[in-house]
């Protein structure tokens, strides 16, 4: 098994506890309904793992789960993206990366959706930069990972559900053993 898989299997293990951002679950309950819900769509393995892994950044910027709170955007989107690119394809960090631009561009072109936000979601909408104007929209439409990443943003926003049953971190831990990308030299597996 790749070293990655150990890797995340620890990180969920040290912070996924923490509570997810001014919502009722923890980070790893969201982690584990994100990927749920991408599982259930019959998404791609390489999808399942962007929504296991999206909010992955959370779990490394060790800034404390009320970083929000304090008018900071963590940039967890990057730091995440920036961390998965060493060991998985683009199929996995890009749709990453994009999810927060997801919810800004979706914010931009459909009222309803910015309306459903929870209060927690407005805040860190208002932090990332708010709706996307249309040039941006427009460059954001253009990016060939930007389809995954609206489907990413939607069982982002679905995640959110107290006590929820889903299949366990070992079960999708599966999906990011398959999908990371061999380390250089071993033929084996990330590390």
């Amino acid at each position: 098994m790749p070293a990655i898989v150990d890797e995340i299997r620890t990180l969920f293990e040290q912070s996924g506890s923490s509570m997810y951002a001014g919502e009722p679950v923890t980070q790893t309950e969201h982690a584990l309904q994100a990927a749920e819900l991408g599982w259930r769509a019959g998404a791609s393995d390489a999808l399942v793992v962007a929504a296991l892994l999206h909010d992955i950044g959370h779990l490394l910027h060790g800034l404390g789960e009320d970083i929000a709170l304090e008018g900071v955007d963590d940039e967890h989107e990057r730091l995440g993206a920036e961390w998965l690119a060493g060991s998985f394809p683009e199929t996995v960090s890009q749709p990453v990366l994009l999810h927060v631009m997801a919810k800004r561009y979706r914010c931009a072109v459909d009222a309803a959706y910015r309306d459903q936000l929870s209060a927690a979601s407005r805040l860190s909408l208002q932090l990332q930069g708010g709706p996307l104007d249309q040039e941006q929209a427009g460059q954001y439409r253009a990016n060939p990972f930007y389809e995954d990443s609206l489907l990413l943003r939607s069982w982002d926003e679905a995640a959110k559900v107290p006590e929820e049953e889903t299949e366990s971190l070992e079960f999708f831990l599966q999906y990011v053993s398959r999908v990371a990308l061999p380390c250089p030299g071993s033929g084996k597996g990330a590390g």
